[in-house]
């Protein structure tokens, strides 16, 4: 079960500074289908001595390749599920993949794409946005059914964050509030800070 904490003060910080009426997609665009639910992208933290045991997925991904949850373990992993057809998506994927970039080595990330009627449309997407790291393909959506404890089966866009044995450790339900939260939500999993650049001496007056 998902309890909410006070994280650390950076993730506090950067949830203050959060902007408060966050939505999630509310239809499916292009389709006429609707119930996608509204979600506010509060952090919601699992203590260490309550999470379940690791998650298991397997499937294919974009390519149509192999592609297994279990081959993450070892590490923090971000699991981000999103869909082309998603406003809320292509709007969350610029702070999704700067805090890609300033967790790497001590996280790993993973998209589920769901709803995407072909390879083709997810794939468009990948470009658009350079996404570098993998994700599954569930255009039934199935791929959720993993995650049915964290995640509302319409709460598209949303964001797991599991521990190094694979266990659901955090959730986002809903648009990502900001890069930094993220970042600060897996410091706090990781239990070690992201590195900041120092910046170069001045040259000394001889």
């Amino acid at each position: 079960m998902l309890l909410s904490i006070s994280p650390s003060s950076r993730l506090a910080a950067a949830l203050a500074a959060a902007v408060l009426t966050l939505t999630g997609c509310s239809s499916i665009e292009g389709t006429g289908s609707k119930g996608y639910v509204t979600a506010d992208g509060a952090v919601q933290m699992v203590p260490a001595d309550e999470r379940e045991k690791a998650v298991e997925l397997t499937g294919t991904d974009l390519d149509g390749d192999p592609i297994d949850l279990a081959d993450f373990r070892g590490d923090v992993t971000v699991v981000n599920v999103w869909g082309a057809w998603c406003a809320q998506c292509r709007v969350e994927m610029p702070d999704l993949l700067e805090a890609a970039e300033e967790t790497e080595g001590i996280a790993r990330f993973v998209g589920i794409n769901i709803r995407d009627g072909s390879t083709g449309q997810a794939k468009s997407f990948v470009r658009r946005f350079g996404v570098k790291y993998p994700s599954f393909y569930s255009p039934d959506g199935k791929a959720l059914l993993a995650f049915h404890d964290t995640i509302p089966p319409r709460a598209i866009p949303s964001t797991v964050v599991l521990d190094a044995e694979g266990r659901v450790a955090a959730a986002i339900i809903g648009i990502l509030p900001s890069a930094a939260t993220l970042v600060g939500v897996v410091e706090d999993v990781a239990g070690t800070k992201v590195p900041t650049e120092q910046p170069d001496d001045e040259p000394v007056d001889g």
